[in-house]
């Protein structure tokens, strides 16, 4: 029997502005485990474009966000029973093309939303109405806050314990999260410390508040931190791992926390991780009554909206800079499209950006007259 479908209301439904939502779409797949993402990625050009079911949004994708896991994504580390091929891509902004009925009741054609979900580097991407974050218009900015803005806000709120005059360390403190970071932490009347790898980078880590950057190419963290803090730092959020996580421990307070939000050093190798050493561990946090706590996004879902809708509300008044980093410097330039995504996730792991990787996919209204 066919399946019943009620097609009277599509026009409603179907796109907006008199252009038409094509039958096939690009997308970026992940066809093989591997930690290099060229080898792991495939570009389809004629994947069909998915239907929308009844609580579901049909999204455009205009902007996508570049996370540095999205390498461990497609080198199956977060879920091994997750085989190729698969969907890849975390976050997207876009506008509503489509949607079912019940999604109806609070969206409408045309709208502006953002999302995190895999499946997003994707000209086209189904989201549930549920998980949509309805935005006033079509922003990279608001890019920036789904995944890096939220990570920064529900660690340092949760684990941080942050309280005017603490001495904070922000490592690859000019990166998508380490913005953030830098941000919030000065408004909880911290001191805050960040490390970069460029004068460029300090001085856009000054222009939002940073006491002290570390341009770690020119200048040794280590004695910095030994000379200017002597007594240690009380809270680290640290996202290179390998020997920048020797470090940062070395120079934990007494009671100093370690937030690890990722180690990006090691993700593009075999294993996901650089060596450290860890045999002193348990006599360095004894002798400090120091911890290290891990923080990863998906296990403090029940404070995101609360926490998203905070950081919103403060990009909106001026209060909070969302630096967007589209690849202009970059050899060949702007990351354009989504052949380009390979070459942003490259400029990341070469630790050019300022700020949160971006990638825009432009694309054109053909008219239906």
């Amino acid at each position: 029997p066919r399946p019943i479908l009620d097609m009277s209301y599509s026009r409603h439904f179907l796109d907006f502005q008199g252009s038409s939502i094509p039958s096939s779409m690009k997308k970026l797949v992940v066809t093989k485990l591997s930690q290099n993402f060229r080898e792991a990625v495939a570009l389809r050009q004629d994947s069909p474009v998915p239907l929308p079911g009844d609580g579901d949004l049909l999204v455009r994708n205009r902007f996508v966000g570049i996370n540095a896991s999205d390498i461990n994504y497609s080198a199956g580390r977060y879920d091994a029973s997750v085989k190729p091929p698969f969907d890849i891509g975390f976050e997207g902004v876009g506008e509503v093309v489509a949607l079912g009925l019940s999604a109806s009741a609070d969206y409408t054609v045309g709208q502006a939303v953002a999302y995190v979900k895999a499946g997003a580097f994707a000209e086209y991407t189904v989201v549930p109405a549920k998980q949509a974050v309805p935005l006033p218009s079509v922003k990279p900015e608001f890019l920036t806050l789904m995944v890096s803005g939220t990570t920064a806000y529900i660690s340092l709120k949760e684990l941080g314990e942050l309280s005017e005059g603490k001495k904070v360390l922000v490592t690859a403190a000019a990166g998508g999260t380490g913005q953030f970071a830098v941000q919030l932490a000065k408004k909880a009347k911290c001191h805050v410390i960040g490390t970069c790898s460029s004068d460029e980078k300090g001085g856009f880590l000054k222009s939002i508040g940073c006491d002290r950057t570390i341009n770690y190419k020119t200048e040794n963290v280590e004695s910095v931190l030994r000379k200017d803090y002597p007594e240690g730092v009380d809270v680290v959020y640290e996202s290179v791992g390998g020997k920048m996580f020797d470090l940062a421990l070395n120079s934990l307070a007494t009671k100093g926390c370690l937030i690890i939000i990722g180690f990006i050093t090691g993700y593009q190798n075999p294993t996901g991780l650089q060596p450290i050493k860890a045999e002193f561990l348990p006599a360095k946090l004894l002798k400090k009554s120091a911890s290290i706590r891990g923080f990863f996004l998906n296990h403090y879902l029940s404070e995101y909206k609360m926490a998203l809708k905070h950081l919103l509300e403060m990009y909106e008044r001026g209060d909070l800079v969302c630096e967007v980093d589209f690849g202009d410097m970059s050899p060949e330039g702007k990351f354009t499209g989504l052949e380009s995504v390979f070459r942003a996730v490259d400029y990341m792991y070469m630790g050019k950006n300022i700020g949160k990787i971006v990638v825009e996919l432009p694309h054109s209204v053909n008219s239906k007259l």
